[in-house]
């Protein structure tokens, strides 16, 4: 299974990267500034192919970008 590309509503475009039964990568191509991000695929359905770009479109609407670093509180010893 190979990684496919699409473009989202706003044009940017996106590979899908398959990296598991549970999580697929949209790495962003091209002219596309944003930072990747971690999907959970449908449970019907494992190959990114199969999709339309609207379920695609769904996935990446659902990801989650880049975990921001936690501060350490002022109020912990």
């Amino acid at each position: 299974m190979g990684d496919r590309r699409f473009a989202d509503t706003e044009g940017r475009r996106w590979d899908v990267v398959v990296r598991g039964r549970s999580e697929w990568v949209f790495e962003p191509v091209e002219d596309n500034p944003g930072p990747a991000r971690t999907g959970v695929p449908p449970g019907y359905e494992r190959d990114p192919f199969e999709l339309s770009i609207e379920e695609l479109q769904l996935v990446l609407d659902a990801a989650k970008g880049p975990r921001a670093p936690r501060k350490k509180s002022p109020f912990a010893d």
